[in-house]
């Protein structure tokens, strides 16, 4: 068994047998998670249900329990919440209510409850391809009298066809994940790549060229001193002895760009590893390879950042290379932390153990940490001391006057707009992986994603592009601050379909359940942004023994989790 919690929230569960349930004649074992099963909040536990390959059991008892009044009440709340349960039989997972919620009648007079678990597997030889559960028998509940109930179960047998390494198929819901909605999806925001590049290719081609053209006619007849001092006309190179100045804070600015490069590169990573190993039905495996992922590509954010940070003239590369690595970490302690209070507090599975906490701790310290440190001592060994000297052109000693400019030629007009194809870009990809986050669904067009996060790069840099033009061209030379925050920007037009989730009820029915999915929505657009401006099972192993272990799986025991 592993959990059981509300239908319509998949991150609030809570332990199986913190409801009422009898427990059956076997010993109730905890399996020792993996540390992304443990960050999921799985806590599998042997049910005690016995189970023997290819032998079919009619009906049997697995437990006999006396509800008093308040077991009574727990049920009851549990069935009017709809509640579901998960369990796992041979890794593949089952989710059934707890009650019959279409019986429970107008004003809630009944709750009615399950006593029956009838399953029926599939196999293949002596494999396990399917397993289905049909609930049966079902009483009615009421709060006030006691109740002794019996919970049953039976196992009929059922020889199929499917390969083991295709068992997992029929778990994806391919009418939810329509392929027609996808492909409309990024063919239009393919249009939106043709129509940016087509802009940037006028603005570079063609804007900019008669710009120079302008330039080079004005500049006609000046001498070096003149050239220097000139202050005609209007258009970007008025800012020429600007662009290149440090940006204001510019040691977090560059955390956020290491953090970021760090970010992008371990989503492709783990895009192109989910689409060739097909663990897209693993959750806990996908968060396992994602924590290596993280730690192995630590190097990328300390060079990135040490990179930037030398470019711009940095001198406390110390202290610029602690900030990238703590500044994510820091980030996901707050909102882990607040979301893992919550989960202690109302007993949820979703609280992460002790260990897991010690050894993500230990992961940092020993190995994020000393990697970023040996990016930013490359960076620093291949960029040198006066990596700031290769700009092309001075930097004044003294920053130009910024004139005064119309309200959309403003830079927070320009990066609230600059968000907005980003994110139209993904915004159906976005709607079927929070749907999967929400829902028990499996997210698994991992290769329609891919080119979702292709889009995405192009987009962002193109509007990068675009707006730091604009910037320019209205002498504006604070444009590296405002194309980070105009590309990141499109994570905030993420908040308001989330707004309009928690408004429609039953989805959101606790504060817990809206802080955790308020948290992680943070979490992932903070994200996103780093990423954005960053843009300028042993299945085949088990299926060549099947010879040598075939007497063995089919007299093993079972074991339900």
């Amino acid at each position: 068994m592993n959990t059981v919690g509300s239908f319509y929230n998949r991150q609030e569960t809570y332990p199986y047998y913190q409801l009422p349930f009898c427990r059956g004649k076997g010993e109730i074992e905890h399996r020792h998670e993996t540390l992304g099963e443990a960050l999921q909040g799985l806590d599998l536990v042997n049910s005690g249900i016995p189970i023997r390959y290819l032998q079919p059991v009619e009906q049997q008892v697995i437990c006999k329990t006396y509800l008093d009044q308040e077991k009574t009440a727990a049920f009851v709340r549990a069935i009017y919440q709809q509640y579901w349960f998960t369990m796992f039989i041979d890794d593949l997972p089952i989710n059934a209510p707890v009650g019959d919620v279409a019986d429970i009648g107008e004003g809630g007079v009944r709750a009615p409850l399950y006593l029956h678990k009838a399953f029926t597997i599939e196999y293949n030889k002596d494999r396990i391809i399917s397993v289905s559960l049909e609930q049966q028998n079902v009483i009615d509940l009421h709060a006030q009298s006691p109740t002794e109930l019996t919970f049953t179960y039976s196992v009929a047998w059922k020889p199929s066809e499917t390969l083991f390494k295709d068992r997992f198929d029929r778990l994806l819901e391919s009418s939810f994940f329509e392929h027609k909605v996808h492909w409309l999806s990024i063919c239009s925001s393919f249009m939106m790549v043709l129509f940016l590049t087509g802009m940037v290719s006028i603005i570079l081609l063609r804007t900019v060229k008669r710009d120079f053209s302008r330039y080079d006619q004005e500049e006609e007849g000046l001498d070096d001193f003149d050239r220097d001092l000139g202050d005609e006309g209007y258009g970007w190179k008025q800012v020429h002895g600007d662009v290149f100045r440090q940006p204001p804070r510019l040691m977090l600015m560059s955390a956020f760009i290491g953090i970021g490069s760090q970010m992008a590169v371990m989503g492709l990573i783990m895009i192109v590893y989910i689409i060739l190993g097909q663990s897209y039905s693993e959750r806990a495996t996908i968060m396992t390879a994602s924590i290596g992922v993280y730690v192995l590509t630590a190097t990328v954010s300390g060079y990135t950042s040490a990179k930037f940070y030398a470019t711009y003239g940095g001198k406390d590369w110390v202290r610029n290379v602690i900030l990238t690595a703590i500044l994510l970490p820091v980030a996901g302690v707050l909102i882990g932390g607040y979301i893992n209070t919550l989960a202690i507090y109302y007993s949820s599975s979703r609280a992460v153990p002790f260990m897991a906490l010690f050894s993500v701790i230990a992961l940092w310290l020993l190995v994020v940490f000393p990697l970023t440190i040996l990016g930013a001592i490359v960076a620093r060994r291949w960029s040198g001391t006066n990596a700031h000297l290769e700009f092309p052109t001075r930097v004044n000693p003294i920053p130009r006057p910024i004139p005064e400019k119309l309200w959309y030629q403003e830079p927070f007009a320009i990066a609230a707009l600059g968000g907005l194809l980003p994110f139209a870009s993904i915004f159906i990809e976005m709607y079927f992986i929070f749907t999967s986050f929400w829902t028990y669904k499996i997210y698994y067009v991992y290769g329609f994603m891919f080119l979702v996060f292709l889009i995405l790069l192009v987009v962002s840099a193109c509007v990068s592009i675009v707006s730091t033009y604009f910037l320019l061209n209205s002498e504006d030379h604070r444009c590296l601050c405002y194309s980070f925050v105009g590309i990141g920007s499109a994570s905030c037009h993420a908040h308001p379909p989330h707004f309009t989730s928690i408004c429609m009820p039953p989805t959101i029915t606790s504060p817990r359940q809206t802080s955790h999915y308020e948290r992680r929505l943070q979490k992932t657009n903070g994200d996103e942004q780093t990423i954005r401006y960053d843009d300028d099972d042993d299945d085949d192993n088990d299926d060549n023994d099947d010879d040598d272990d075939s007497t063995t799986a089919i007299d093993r025991r079972l074991r339900l989790f």
